[in-house]
């Protein structure tokens, strides 16, 4: 919470059963979310709890009516994130996660730990055009501190979750970000495992792009060697489902480029910039 303060979040309330009338950082702490909204109107909420507190943490945010849920701990059970993703679509809100390490706008806000401490996220981060989206929290910066090294901003970046079940995927994030005025290119990071890469690349060969995108597919060492764990728990090949070959082919299909090296993403990012 204090590195989110001191990069400019506003933190207006932590809830925490048992720990109602106390104060983190100057945060005043609540035994509900119910007595945390009656006091501070907000928007959105971190969750950190374990992960068979996640679901009840969750859907007692929804009920307050908060629309934006970033959950950070992994290794939810299914089940449980499957019933708080339906509460969410009944309810309108949007969940970011699990396995999440949240949302970053550079020099506006932060909704989560991406990027560390305030320090670090300063040196990391630069306000820009272009937008990130990634299967990795710790990635997510990398990305950015690449492209802010060559002189090229970020306008929102996303890391999505690394866990098999998560509220929001490529495909279902792209829209927001062809929406945004401020973003004119996506940067993708991509990992084995699960099929989010797959899914995109056929919804913008059915509706076309609607803006440019770079892609980089980590692990592609792990198509040769079965096996191998490569760390997230969504990172489960099953023959050539969700293989990092079956994800470039995609993209390419679909017309994405695809960087060779990590180095590549900002030179790919230039020629539409």
């Amino acid at each position: 919470m204090r590195d989110s303060l001191e990069y400019g979040a506003r933190v207006v309330a932590g809830v925490t059963p048992g720990k109602g009338g106390g104060a983190v950082h100057g945060v005043p702490v609540y035994d509900t979310v119910a007595a945390a909204l009656s006091e501070h109107p907000a928007d959105a909420t971190v969750i950190s709890v374990p992960p068979a507190a996640v679901r009840d943490a969750a859907l007692e945010a929804l009920a307050g009516g908060l629309r934006l849920l970033v959950i950070v701990t992994e290794r939810v059970p299914r089940r449980d994130v499957a019933e708080v993703l339906c509460a969410a679509e009944e309810g309108g809100a949007t969940v970011i996660g699990p396995n999440s390490l949240g949302i970053l706008s550079p020099e506006k806000t932060r909704v989560g730990m991406v990027g560390g401490p305030a320090a670090d996220v300063r040196k990391a981060y630069a306000p820009g055009p272009v937008g990130i989206m990634s299967r990795s929290g710790g990635m997510t910066t990398e990305i950015a501190n690449l492209l802010t090294q060559h002189g090229i901003g970020q306008s929102t970046c996303v890391s999505i979750g690394g866990d098999p079940l998560v509220g929001s995927t490529f495909r279902d994030l792209l829209p927001a970000f062809a929406a945004d005025p401020e973003t004119k290119a996506v940067v993708l990071f991509c990992e084995p495992g699960g099929t989010a890469e797959e899914a995109l690349a056929t919804a913008v060969k059915a509706g076309g792009l609607p803006l440019p995108l770079v892609a980089f597919v980590a692990g592609r060492f792990a198509d040769e060697m079965p096996g191998v764990r490569f760390g997230h728990a969504a990172a489960i090949v099953e023959g050539e489902r969700g293989s990092t070959r079956s994800k470039i082919a995609a993209f390419r299909e679909a017309g994405i480029p695809v960087a060779e090296a990590f180095s590549e993403i900002a030179t790919l990012l230039k020629r539409f910039l």
